[in-house]
């Protein structure tokens, strides 16, 4: 048997992002984060990702903490190790479409603050949402790193990613991401896309999947044999369900092979040693859910991320129609249809599942159609790779003319006004972008901030100027 080249296969760490944004609602603190960043930094992981996706709106709105404040200490901490983030296009990483100048302004600040490498995606892969964020990580002289949202549908055929590679070369990205949010992607499969992908574009390829459908580790020895050059991995404590496969798993299953990673499996014992206590807290106070802890094979039948099968499950019971469950998975598809296939991660998931609930509920569909629904039918976050149904489309929005251009070419410059509306509270620059992704959730936090930093005599002080409770 011909002997196979070495190829070390490289990994990203995502404990410190997606790992718990999966599986523990994006509730790790930074002071958890920091006592074992040391350690993490000699491991030689390809980049930790650490900072981006849900971990912004999370710290102002729920740990109380300042988003940009962590990544500064991250940084100081990882002195040899590049540091990774999640970034959602023209989204940035809130839920609507941001001015190009808003964009390029937190590139700039992500990266001078200490972001190494950003994954820029769109929820439609549609590549005009994802120009400016490129083109501002390549000025900043940052690794920008594009994602294709992964999912299934006739329209998504081989032809169809090897196309979307070649345009993302163009580009000027420096590498590709295949982003497989709902555990879509089996093995064999895994096996023909990338070979495809690398036959297409000379661009370093990564894999990022979820274990969600049960099939996440085998997904990874098929595309590291085919030629992956770099997986997403998080550590045991928080890998798997609906996370990504153990980092020490993959560790061992390439070892001694042409594939090995070199890393040292007694470093990362050490590691998943000072998670283990935090998993078990978060058993204890219910935090993490056993639930999202198992195999959901129905991901595979009904393409719904993990997450989006939860979060239906709690709109149906406020509505006392649990039993309405399979109609609406079933419902789904359907919408997704209706609405051009799109790929089903944030915000697309949410506006086909809570459309979804909406038709079964109602009895009619499209009887009542959610704001998100008509902004998507009207062309406001972008093209899809089919067409929408024009039955539905104009039962939803009438007569309105959908916009055909990149939806950001309609939108005013706005950093200028965020600054002048925040300008009370402003303590760092990086606040006005806080403020401009999330106004009350910043504001509030805004507020907490500053009656932290309020030192009151109690002597001095009457009680009417003492700094409020918190």
């Amino acid at each position: 048997m011909a002997e196979i080249e070495k190829k070390p296969i490289k990994i990203t760490e995502t404990v410190l992002r997606d790992a718990h944004q999966s599986l523990i609602a994006t509730r790790m603190t930074t002071e958890q984060m920091l006592p074992i960043v040391d350690k993490m930094d000699k491991v030689g992981y390809y980049s930790v990702e650490c900072w981006g996706g849900a971990t912004f709106d999370a710290s102002l709105r729920f740990l109380k903490e300042d988003p940009w404040e962590r990544l500064r200490k991250l940084r100081d901490g990882f002195k040899q190790t590049k540091l990774q983030m999640l970034f959602r296009g023209q989204n940035i990483l809130g839920y609507n479409h941001y001015p190009d100048d808003v964009v390029e302004y937190f590139v700039q600040k992500s990266i001078a603050n200490g972001i190494d490498i950003i994954r820029i995606f769109d929820c439609l892969n549609d590549m005009r949402n994802l120009e400016t964020a490129v083109k501002a990580a390549i000025k900043e002289k940052g690794h920008a790193q594009v994602a294709l949202s992964y999912t299934l549908g006739d329209a998504y055929t081989l032809d169809y990613w090897m196309e979307m590679a070649k345009k993302i070369e163009d580009m000027g990205a420096h590498s590709i991401c295949i982003k497989d949010m709902a555990g879509l992607l089996v093995p064999y499969q895994a096996s023909e896309l990338v070979q495809a992908l690398k036959s297409a574009t000379s661009l370093p390829i990564q894999l990022h999947t979820h274990y969600t459908s049960g099939v996440a580790s085998m997904t990874y020895l098929k595309a590291v044999e085919a030629g992956v050059d770099v997986i997403d991995t998080a550590m045991s404590p928080f890998s798997m369900g609906t996370s990504q496969p153990a980092t020490e798993v993959m560790v061992e299953t390439f070892r001694n092979t042409p594939y090995d990673s070199g890393l040292d499996q007694n470093l990362l014992a050490e590691i998943a040693d000072y998670f283990q206590p935090m998993r078990d807290e978060c058993l204890k106070n219910g935090l993490l859910n056993p639930k999202v802890m198992g195999v959901n094979i129905k991901t595979l039948l009904y393409q719904v991320p993990g997450g989006m099968l939860s979060n239906l499950i709690s709109q149906l019971k406020e509505q006392n129609a649990e039993d309405r469950y399979y109609d609406v998975l079933k419902e789904i598809p359907e919408v997704r249809k209706d609405m051009g296939e799109p790929p089903l991660v944030t915000p697309s998931s949410q506006i086909v599942g809570t459309q979804a609930v909406f038709n079964v509920l109602m009895g009619e569909r499209y009887k009542v159609a959610t704001k998100e629904t008509k902004a998507l039918l009207s062309g406001e976050y972008g093209q899809t790779v089919k067409p929408f149904n024009p039955e539905v489309q104009k039962k939803v929005i009438g007569d309105k003319k959908p916009i055909t251009c990149r939806p950001a070419d309609l939108l005013e410059p706005g950093l200028a006004k965020f600054e002048k509306e925040m300008a009370q509270y402003k303590t760092q620059d990086e606040d006005v972008l806080s403020y401009a992704l999330f106004p009350q959730v910043a504001t509030e936090f805004f507020k907490y901030r500053e009656a932290q930093n309020t030192k009151v005599d109690p002597e001095a002080a009457d009680t009417e100027n003492k700094a409020y409770p918190v």
